[in-house]
């Protein structure tokens, strides 16, 4: 009897689980198999392991590659069912991986666009209100802009994560379940001492979650849902939680800040980042250097 993709696929996501690893990195992985999936299943083909052929591999990454899928979303769809493939080899239901030869897709991505000072006082203006939901969402962005952390890192944050008082300071749970500890201004500490006295009577208080909805701690797709809401009522298009981040690495490069403490506050592994980073506003950066060295006035 065939093996089907959808057995070996749940397989998979119990080794990951017995292998620590964390559930956005089980789901972001596991995506790549249920897309190939459901790409067999559009072409009318079973889901079977016989149909994970080369062939088939390169076809799909060739069909999302058409249909406009972004680089970025190109490179984890591989990356994710090339981990599949080799998780298959190391148990022997293949003696050699289908993706064996296929290179990764290299195109590009577009600098994520950062975002302005205007449209961030657009979207502190929206939640300024005095509600249980102003206060929270209001210190949520705070942390993301101040922070630059990522939402996983923001959605996972506990009550004792955060230090208002002696160092001002959030403790975060990166990639690889890696602890940092990432320093907030004034105006963040103030808005999260706002939202933390308005938490006290809240149903879910006991909860150890800091962010707290009617149904009890949020989750990461639910702080990304608050953004999004205030998002549209603060006129800000295309926002996103990374967007953020880029602007927080913006304006510390922009600031003078050194690149190796930038890498060590955002929590990267590689220097590869702080030019995936970096590029967002590269330009406006050099030209602000240029102006403040004003090289053709020396003479």
């Amino acid at each position: 009897m065939p093996e089907l993709l959808d057995d070996l696929h749940t397989m998979w996501q119990r080794d990951l689980r017995a292998a620590d690893k964390s559930p956005r990195t089980i789901t972001i992985y596991g995506q790549s198999v249920r897309f190939f999936v459901a790409w067999l299943a559009s072409h009318e083909r079973p889901a079977t392991l016989d149909e994970m052929t080369k062939a088939a591999v390169a076809t799909w990454l060739g069909d999302l590659a058409d249909a406009g899928q972004a680089p970025n979303t190109l490179r984890t769809r591989f990356r994710g069912l090339r981990r599949f493939c080799n998780w298959l080899v190391a148990e022997e239901f293949l003696t050699r991986s289908p993706m064996a030869g296929l290179e990764q897709p290299t195109a590009a991505a577009a600098p994520v666009p950062i975002l302005s000072d205007d449209e961030i006082a657009k979207l502190l203006k929206a939640t300024g209100g005095r509600t249980f939901e102003d206060r929270r969402d209001h210190a949520i962005l705070r942390v993301l802009f101040d922070g630059g952390v990522r939402i996983s890192e923001c959605a996972r944050l506990q009550l004792e994560d955060v230090d208002l008082d002696d160092f001002q300071v959030i403790r975060v749970q990166g990639k690889g379940r890696k602890i940092r500890v990432v320093p907030i201004g004034a105006k963040t500490v103030n808005a999260l001492s706002k939202y933390l006295h308005d938490r006290r009577p809240h149903k879910h208080a006991d909860s150890p979650a800091l962010w707290l909805s009617q149904r009890g701690a949020m989750s990461v797709d639910g702080v990304d849902e608050r953004i999004r809401v205030r998002a549209a009522q603060a006129g800000v298009e295309n926002l996103h939680a990374h967007r953020f981040r880029h602007t927080a690495a913006h304006t510390w490069l922009s600031s003078g800040g050194g690149e190796q403490d930038l890498k060590r506050l955002m929590g990267w592994s590689s220097d590869a980042m702080l030019a995936v980073y970096g590029a967002s506003a590269a330009e406006e950066r050099a030209r602000e250097a240029a102006r403040r060295m004003r090289l053709g006035d020396r003479l």
